[in-house]
């Protein structure tokens, strides 16, 4: 940990993870070597989307879904949310084609708005500024974080690692693992942006600091997560003091 923590005063950094505001600081911390993002739920607010599309799904088979059941699948990959949704439906469909039936209901949502979280593309406009590169890492498909990425001024993300693109989905380290060694940076000296436990796991596993934003499910602290309630008002050169 390093020894100097530095954070404006009564920044919104919840429990045992809150950073002491240092007085003494002539100087901010260094930004960190790179910042890896969640989407889902921390750079755009899909989840309402998926949900929509699931009960859409569960309409036409005249199968059994609930809003519980859904928000089980918060931060899996899509095949493990395919397995699960084929087994709660009782569905004749293959993992694989659920998840592309899936994916058809919320990329045609996302070509009419595509929800942004609260401070999202201001800090990502922030970290682009101050050259610090950025990493997408979702567990949804190339075809869903295409037109996201797409929205985004060009450079916002040095590369974009999605679910179809690794052998092990999160909680696995693979994905944040995979975002780090394409940037050529030390994961230890990222900070991954997440909303829920098991990107968490994912990032910690990798060796990542956490920053932890929940949005649709409650996630607990401890570890190497800092639990804030929202990106709204963060910056690039505050980011450096939450790098454990």
């Amino acid at each position: 940990m390093a020894e100097s923590r530095r954070l404006v005063p009564n920044d919104d950094i919840s429990g045992a993870d809150r950073v002491v505001w240092d007085q003494t600081a002539s100087s901010p911390a260094p930004s960190p070597a790179a910042v890896l993002w969640d989407m889902d739920g921390t750079l755009v607010d899909t989840e309402p989307y998926w949900i929509a599309t699931e009960f859409e799904l569960a309409a036409e088979y005249d199968a059994h879904w609930s809003e519980a059941l859904a928000l089980q699948l918060v931060g899996n990959d899509l095949l493990t949310s395919g397995r699960f949704i084929q087994q709660q439906m009782g569905l004749a469909l293959t993992p694989e084609e659920i998840v592309e039936r899936l994916l058809d209901g919320v990329v045609a949502r996302l070509a009419e708005s595509v929800p942004w979280r609260p401070g999202a593309r201001e800090l990502l406009a922030d970290l682009r500024a101050a050259g610090v590169p950025c990493a997408l890492v979702t567990m949804s498909y190339e075809r869903f974080a295409a037109p996201i990425v797409a929205a985004l001024p060009p450079g916002s993300f040095q590369t974009v690692v999605t679910g179809d693109r690794v052998e092990h989905g999160k909680p696995h380290p693979e994905p944040y693992l995979t975002a780090a060694a394409e940037l050529g940076v030390d994961p230890s000296r990222c900070l991954a942006i997440e909303d829920s436990d098991t990107g968490c796991r994912s990032a910690e596993a990798a060796g990542c600091t956490v920053l932890t934003v929940p949005n649709h499910v409650p996630v607990p602290g401890g570890g190497r997560r800092v639990v804030r309630s929202s990106l709204l008002g963060l910056s690039a050169d505050r980011l450096g003091a939450l790098v454990l």
